[in-house]
């Protein structure tokens, strides 16, 4: 009966093709018509532009040339900043995918493989509104670019992420600051020692992102861009932050670096002495900061799964703070 069964359905089947499975066929050549020609309109909407270091894909023309053109400006800008020359160009460009709409929330994420002192396959994806991605989501993720240049392995993580929040707006870095407020007062702080050693995200990655921009900050004050790349490449040169800490910080160890930067914390982050302050290397000149007309978006974007060893990857690195504002820089 069994056998009988399945025989009747296959002649049924068979019987089929050539009426109700003739519609079938029909409507599934309809599906695929329709969906080949809103794949080709979404290919045909978007635009490319290409840079010495970077191809953009965009919504418009218009929108591809902006970012191409600033993330140029940011690579050169920032690189300078930071390491006090400007980086050679890339063997090839890193790819960069916009998605770009007032709705979205901001965000980026840049990936590079790290193999044999040397870093390549770059690719970098940022959304959110036209002011949001040039005013903070592209210098960010443009910083992790310079960073993984420089450097050639994976930094800390509070040391990359605090150090590229630095060069977000004003309002974002502000942000970062309550919020760091909050997870110290509710338990959510993390133990430098803990810290210093992350080199992957914990789960709960906010306090990392906060704590991080604050210590970054913290050490920038007090020595410059300069002086805090130094400070990163000494610290993992041999895994000896301590010592690092007290070659260019005259701090004692990662207990005492905590302390006075907790009690700084307590304080409202003051500024430097002008000692201190005087001491700091002025900006590159080519830095223009800029004003923001635009209110903070509160939804964040979701990171990334890590890589798998031992390759080491910066992989879905993402900026899940809120972003706005213009840029020319």
């Amino acid at each position: 009966m069994l056998g009988r069964r399945r025989g009747g359905e296959s002649a049924g089947v068979a019987r089929g093709r050539g009426g109700r499975g003739q519609v079938i066929g029909s409507l599934a050549a309809l599906l695929t018509i329709v969906l080949v020609a809103a794949t080709l309109a979404a290919s045909a909407s978007a635009a490319g532009y290409r840079t010495a270091n970077f191809v953009i894909e965009a919504p418009t023309e218009r929108l591809a040339r902006l970012i191409g053109d600033a993330a140029e400006q940011y690579r050169h800008t920032l690189a300078v900043e930071w390491t006090g020359r400007p980086l050679p160009r890339w063997s090839r460009p890193c790819p960069i995918t916009a998605k770009v709409a007032p709705h979205l929330g901001a965000g980026g994420a840049t990936s590079f493989v790290f193999d044999r002192g040397e870093v390549f396959n770059w690719t970098m994806t940022i959304q959110g509104s036209e002011e949001r991605i040039l005013d903070s989501v592209l210098p960010h993720e443009i910083t992790h670019t310079i960073f993984a240049s420089h450097f050639r392995q994976p930094l800390p993580r509070w040391a990359d992420e605090g150090a590229c929040t630095t060069v977000e707006h004003p309002v974002e870095r502000a942000r970062q600051h309550k919020m760091l407020i909050e997870f110290l007062t509710t338990g959510r702080g993390i133990a430098f020692p803990e810290m210093f050693a992350m080199r992957e995200y914990p789960a709960d990655v906010l306090p990392l992102y906060s704590q991080g921009y604050s210590l970054a900050r913290y050490l920038i004050e007090r020595g410059g861009r300069h002086k805090y790349v130094s400070f990163v490449g000494d610290g993992l040169a041999g895994d000896d932050w301590a010592g690092a800490l007290e070659r260019h910080y005259g701090v004692d160890d990662l207990a005492t670096l905590q302390h006075v930067w907790l009690a700084w914390v307590k304080q409202g982050c003051p500024a430097p002495p002008a000692s201190l302050a005087a001491a700091t290397p002025p900006a590159a000149e080519t830095w223009t900061p800029t004003a923001r007309g635009q209110s903070p978006d509160p939804r964040p974007a979701t990171r990334g799964p890590t890589p798998s060893r031992p390759v080491s990857t910066s992989a879905a690195r993402t900026s899940i703070y809120a972003r706005a504002g213009a840029v020319r820089r």
